[in-house]
């Protein structure tokens, strides 16, 4: 593995002139308008990045976006890899290992996902504060690569603190309503059954998606500081749970992500 993040992390040098982030961003399912906010210097498609897997799904345009947002420079996954589209948890992770060499401190992740709490409402903005892994891999499996980070990591922040305290003061600030919670991480890419939405509350999940539970475990591995951000797409309450349709996750996504890429540049701004 080290030897293809170098080879990867060289290429990307090349092909931007040594540009270096320090935020990473990894935009889920509808929410690529933040990249409308980025001042873009460099772009590259997937395809043209050695060992990178290609994104298979709709909403997910498949390229890496280098640039600023404020004062920081950012780097930008538009489009991420998923476990149900046949990748292993080192594929889908990748991207995260090549991240930290090009220099990336923190990382923001954002998704769709879909809400148990019964607080929750269609379109309910949820900064997530802890995960629960449903997943059956971890990215960490196997021989550990010390320079990469420890054996064992500690997960008892794997959310910053500090920065879920800015997206919630900004939120304040401006009267954005907001809530936070925990995201659990299950393959996909079927939606949750009535039962097992009952299953995800009553273990201590607030809302569910089929990603950036990897990402995040590798990016603490790595040291890395982690924002996460969720807009609630559809609803697993009781009583509330309604057929549901990718095309309707992405509608309510796009209605949202004005809203979430304005809390995700002011977190970095203020980061």
């Amino acid at each position: 593995m080290l030897e293809e993040i170098s080879f990867t992390t060289k290429s990307i040098h090349e092909k931007t002139k040594n540009f270096s982030p320090q935020v990473g961003i990894i935009l889920g399912s509808g929410l690529g308008g933040l990249v409308r906010e980025i001042k873009t210097e460099f772009e590259i498609p997937y395809s043209d990045i050695p060992h990178f897997p290609q994104s298979t799904v709709k909403g997910h345009s498949g390229k890496l976006l280098f640039g600023s947002i404020g004062n920081k420079n950012v780097m930008a996954m538009q489009g991420r890899f998923h476990y149900y589209e046949g990748y292993s948890m080192k594929q889908i992770t990748f991207p995260v290992r090549v991240m930290k060499a090009l220099g990336v401190q923190i990382l923001v992740v954002s998704n769709a996902s879909g809400g148990m709490n019964p607080e929750f409402e269609v379109g309910e903005i949820m900064i997530i504060n802890d995960h629960i892994n449903l997943f059956p891999d971890n990215p960490l499996i196997g021989k550990n690569e010390d320079t990469l980070g420890p054996r064992f990591p500690d997960m008892s922040e794997a959310y910053s603190r500090r920065l879920r305290s800015i997206a919630l003061n900004f939120a304040r600030e401006n009267h954005i309503r907001i809530k936070e919670g925990v995201y659990a991480g299950l393959t996909g890419p079927c939606f949750e059954t009535p039962a097992e939405y009952r299953y995800l509350w009553r273990i201590g999940a607030d809302a569910v998606g089929m990603s950036t539970v990897p990402e995040v475990i590798v990016a603490r591995h790595s040291g890395m500081e982690v924002f996460g951000i969720s807009i609630i797409t559809d609803l697993g309450v009781e009583g509330k749970v309604f057929n549901v349709s990718h095309e309707e996750v992405l509608e309510v996504a796009a209605a949202k992500e004005p809203l979430v890429s304005q809390i995700v540049k002011e977190v970095i701004i203020r980061a």
